[in-house]
C-alpha cells in the first residue's frame, strides 16, 4: 500500500531547500509535485487542495533549527498534516458494555466484509476476548457457510442460521444465545450488494435500531480509491458507523482510499485488511502510517506483531542454549524462518524497516528474491534428518547430493545454506557473549552490518536486497 506515493513523496520532499526560511520560491515546486502525487493516488480533490493549503500556512516563514535542513523540516510539517489528515490518534474499539458488545458490519458486496469478520473475530480472541460469530446474509448463496468455515478454523463460536430465516430474527436470537454462553463480542455480518440501494439500507437500519451495536463498522475495499470515501460517506448518511475497515490494502499502490476516508466522513480507520490470511489485519495508527508514507518505516507495529506472534518459548530455549555456550545449529535456524513466517515472511518485515522504498520492495516481490531464497533455505534443512540439522559438521558431499536431490536444488544451494548457517551461528555467539548485543549494535551504528546481513542479503544471508545504510551511520554510503 502507498507505494506510488511512497516514492513520489520522497521524491519530491528531495526538492525542498534554501537558507534559514522555507518561502514561497523554495517550497512551490515541491507543493506542487506533492499535489500531483496525491491527485495520482486517488485522494479526493478536495482533500488535496486542504492538504496542501495547510501545508503552505505551516511552512512560510517558518524558521528552521541549525540541526535541519529545510528539505528535513519541510518533511516533518508533510508528515504532521499527513497524520492531521488520518485522524491524529488511534481509534481503538469501544467495547466497554453490558456483554455481549455486538459489532456490526456493513459493506458492499465483494469488500471482503465476511473474511474480514474472521480476522476480527482473530484479533479480538488474541486479546483476551471471547468471541461470537453470526451471519445474517441470507441473500448471497453459501455465505452462512462461509462464516462457518471460517470460524472453524481460527476456533470461536458460531451461531447457526438457514437462508430461509429472517435476518432480525437470526441476529436476536444470536445475541440471546451470546449472553446465554457469556460471550464478550459478538460480530454481525451482514448482507452487501453490488451498489447501494434502499432495501439494502432498511434492512442495516432495522438491524442496528434492534441490535444497539457498541461499533458499526463500514468495510470497504481499499483499491476503489477515492469512491471508498464515498460510499462510506453514503453509508454515514444512513447508519451512524462509528468506524472504517479498509480490506484490500495489499493490492492498492496508490493509497487515495486511506487518506480521504476520514477527511470525507469524519470517521476513524479503525484497521487494515491485507491478504486472505486470518491474521492479516491490523490496527490503523495514523503516525505510524504517515511515517510509512514518506518511506519511515514503522518499527512499533513491527515490535508489537513480534511480541504477539513469536513463540516466546522457542526464543527463550534459544536464549538459554546460546547462554550456556551451546552451538546455534540448522534446526535453530529453521525455528528463525519459521519465526520469521510469522511476521509475514520478509516481505512484511522489510515493508515496515525505515529506509526499505516502495521501488525497491516492488523489485523485490517482482523478482521473489527473499521469499523464494527463504523457501528454498526451508526445503534445504527440511531435506535432512535431525542429526544432520543438529550436526552441520557430519553433512559430507555424499550427504549433501542426498539432500540436494530430497530439496529439489543444487550441491551449490545446499553449501550456500550451510555457509550461512556458519554466519549466523557467528553472529549468535557475539550476541550471547558479555557486552555482545552492545558492540553489535556499535557495528551497526558504524554501518558495518551484521554477519549475514550483508550488501545483497537478508538476515541469515537471503539474496535479493542490498540493505540501506542506517541513518546518520558513517561508513560506505553512511556519511552525512
Amino acid at each position: 500500500m502507498f507505494d506510488n506515493l511512497t516514492d513520489r513523496l520522497t521524491h519530491a520532499l528531495r526538492q525542498a531547500t534554501g537558507g534559514g526560511r522555507l518561502n514561497e520560491d523554495n517550497i512551490k515546486d515541491t507543493l506542487r509535485e506533492v499535489r500531483m502525487a496525491l491527485l495520482e493516488a486517488d485522494v479526493a480533490l478536495p482533500v488535496v487542495k486542504d492538504f496542501v493549503d495547510h501545508i503552505r500556512s505551516a511552512a512560510l516563514g517558518q524558521e528552521i533549527m541549525k540541526s535541519l535542513a529545510p528539505g528535513q523540516a519541510f518533511v516533518k510539517i508533510v508528515h504532521d498534516e499527513l497524520v492531521r489528515l488520518m485522524g491524529e490518534a488511534h481509534a481503538s474499539l469501544d467495547l466497554a458494555t453490558t456483554p455481549p458488545a455486538v459489532v456490526l458490519m456493513a459493506g458492499l458486496q465483494g469488500a471482503g466484509k465476511t473474511t474480514t469478520v474472521a480476522k476480527l473475530a482473530r484479533h479480538l480472541k488474541e486479546r483476551k476476548k471471547s468471541v461470537m460469530v453470526v451471519s445474517v446474509d441470507v441473500y448471497r448463496p453459501a455465505a452462512i457457510l462461509q462464516l462457518q468455515t471460517l470460524a472453524g478454523e481460527i476456533d470461536v463460536a458460531f451461531f447457526p442460521a438457514q437462508s430461509d430465516q429472517d435476518p432480525l430474527t437470526i441476529a436476536r436470537a444470536a445475541v440471546q444465545a451470546a449472553r446465554v454462553q457469556a460471550v464478550d463480542v459478538l460480530i454481525v455480518d451482514t448482507a452487501g450488494r453490488l451498489h447501494i440501494d434502499a432495501a439494502m439500507m432498511t434492512e442495516i437500519q432495522a438491524l442496528h435500531a434492534a441490535l444497539k451495536p457498541a461499533e458499526t463498522l463500514f468495510v470497504v475495499d481499499a483499491m476503489t480509491g477515492q469512491d471508498a470515501a464515498n460510499t462510506a460517506q453514503a453509508f454515514n448518511a444512513a447508519l451512524p458507523l462509528t468506524g472504517v475497515i479498509l480490506t484490500k490494502v495489499d493490492g492498492d499502490a496508490r493509497g487515495g482510499a486511506a487518506l480521504s476516508v476520514r477527511a470525507i466522513t469524519g470517521k476513524p480507520i479503525k484497521f487494515l485488511g491485507a491478504g486472505e490470511k486470518s491474521d492479516a489485519l491490523e490496527a490503523f495508527h495514523p503516525e505510524r502510517m504517515a511515517s510509512r508514507i514518506l518511506g519511515m518505516g514503522d518499527v512499533l507495529t513491527l515490535v508489537e506483531e513480534a511480541e504477539r506472534k513469536l513463540d516466546k518459548e522457542k526464543a527463550e530455549k534459544l536464549a538459554k542454549k546460546l547462554k550456556k555456550g551451546k552451538g546455534f545449529d540448522l534446526q535453530d535456524m529453521l525455528d528463525q524462518f519459521e519465526q520469521m513466517d510469522a511476521l509475514g515472511g520478509p516481505m512484511g518485515m522489510l515493508d515496515k524497516l525505515p529506509g526499505v522504498n516502495a521501488s525497491m520492495l516492488q523489485q523485490l516481490q517482482s523478482e521473489q528474491g527473499p521469499q523464494k531464497a527463504m523457501r528454498q533455505t526451508r526445503a534445504i534443512i527440511q531435506s535432512m534428518t535431525m542429526v544432520e540439522r543438529r550436526r552441520p559438521d557430519l553433512i559430507n558431499g555424499s550427504r549433501k547430493r542426498r539432500i540436494a536431490q530430497g530439496s529439489g536444488t543444487q550441491i551449490q544451494d545446499v553449501n550456500r545454506v550451510l555457509k550461512q548457517h556458519a554466519q549466523m551461528e557467528k553472529m549468535m555467539k557475539k550476541i550471547a557473549s558479555p557486552g555482545g548485543m552492545l558492540k553489535m549494535m556499535r557495528g551497526l551504528q558504524q554501518g558495518g552490518g551484521l554477519p549475514g546481513l550483508g550488501a545483497g542479503a537478508m538476515p541469515g544471508g537471503l539474496p535479493g536486497l542490498k540493505m540501506p545504510p542506517l541513518p546518520g551511520a558513517k561508513g560506505p554510503g553512511g556519511g552525512r
